[in-house]
């Protein structure tokens, strides 16, 4: 029975602490930590026999919790999960995992030392659409990728810390790396502030070896919520609609060939068009199947693929497009 404490019982730690503690026999929900008195409040009434509190530190030091999960701002990553690692913990920490490379690498090296899990909390490379589009990577279906291509826009939700590369986009990168097998080589983004300081819009690219090209366009201002995503390859192509109710994954037979290669003027290029089909996905909750994952790895002792490491990879994109952003789309080498 792995013992789990919450850090964090905002927007995301509700469903983070159901899910735990959902875990009959595999898990123990022993505390929650919140600052807020009305979170408190709403976690007391949902879990009249957990352990409440406004000090992380009581969560931290306690000798019945195993692992603690840190579900707070980005910019209190760093110093919650360092002190869970040296307390002897295991951390599932929310996205993005750090603020910054260095702070994410300092906590992947005392995880190490400590023989400790570190797991970020990427909750789309368990749904049922990412899972399978993986499986026709690896199947070859799809064949050798050509480019990524989302947009996840809606209305707000403002944040009043981070920029909406940081707050949106991390989904993306984190898809990305988990599909793509290449490391990107670099980031251009540009983007604007309307309203509160933060950057409300931004369009991202990141350039891969073997002419592999990713585009994200992030917005916190669009009249209406989209998350569609176009991955195009040599063999076929795919749209995914996490908006869609039944059909989320659509691949397609599709695609251009290019018959002769003479000259600008004598290229011939030839085009595909078969069948559509909607392949079924899993449907349990990602974040379930996440929870699951991080005790399987805790019992036994294996190493996550969305670890601290690849938390780090899409913290160092995040950076450079951050800096990219501040430079009006200046490319920033990885």
């Amino acid at each position: 029975m792995i013992r789990l404490g919450i850090i964090g019982y905002g927007y995301w730690g509700p469903n983070v602490a159901r899910n735990f503690n959902s875990s009959v026999g595999r898990s123990e929900l022993v505390a929650i930590c919140d600052s807020n008195p009305s979170a408190l409040g709403r976690a007391r009434s949902q879990y009249p026999g957990v352990r409440l509190t406004d000090r992380s530190a009581d969560v931290l030091a306690s000798k019945d919790i195993d692992a603690v999960a840190v579900i707070t701002p980005v910019a209190s990553h760093y110093e919650i999960a360092k002190a869970a690692l040296r307390e002897g913990k295991h951390v599932f920490v929310e996205k993005p995992f750090t603020c910054n490379v260095e702070q994410g690498e300092e906590l992947v090296e005392l995880a190490r030392e400590n023989g400790r899990i570190v797991m970020v909390d990427h909750t789309f490379l368990f749904t049922g659409a990412v899972r399978k589009i993986r499986q026709l990577i690896d199947d070859g279906a799809l064949g050798g990728l050509y480019y990524y291509d989302s947009t996840r826009v809606n209305l707000g939700l403002f944040q009043h810390d981070v920029n909406v590369i940081w707050d949106l986009a991390p989904h993306d990168l984190s898809i990305m790396d988990y599909l793509i097998d290449s490391r990107p080589e670099a980031v251009v983004a540009t983007g604007e502030t309307h309203l509160n300081g933060h950057a409300d819009l931004a369009f991202v690219t990141v350039y891969f070896p073997q002419n592999v090209i990713a585009h994200i366009n992030v917005n916190w201002l669009s009249p209406v919520k989209v998350r569609t995503t176009l991955i195009g390859g040599e063999k076929k192509m795919l749209v995914w609609n996490d908006l869609e109710v039944d059909e989320k994954l659509r691949v397609y037979d599709k695609g251009v060939q290019v018959k002769n290669r003479k000259g600008v003027y004598e290229l011939l290029v030839s085009y595909r068009s078969g069948d559509m089909w909607a392949p079924k996905l899993e449907q349990t909750e990602a974040l379930r199947v996440e929870v699951d994952y991080f005790l399987d790895c805790i019992e036994r002792g294996e190493r996550p693929f969305n670890d601290g490491e690849a938390g780090v990879r899409i913290v160092k994109m995040l950076q450079a497009a951050h800096q990219s952003l501040e430079q009006r789309g200046k490319a920033v080498e990885l």
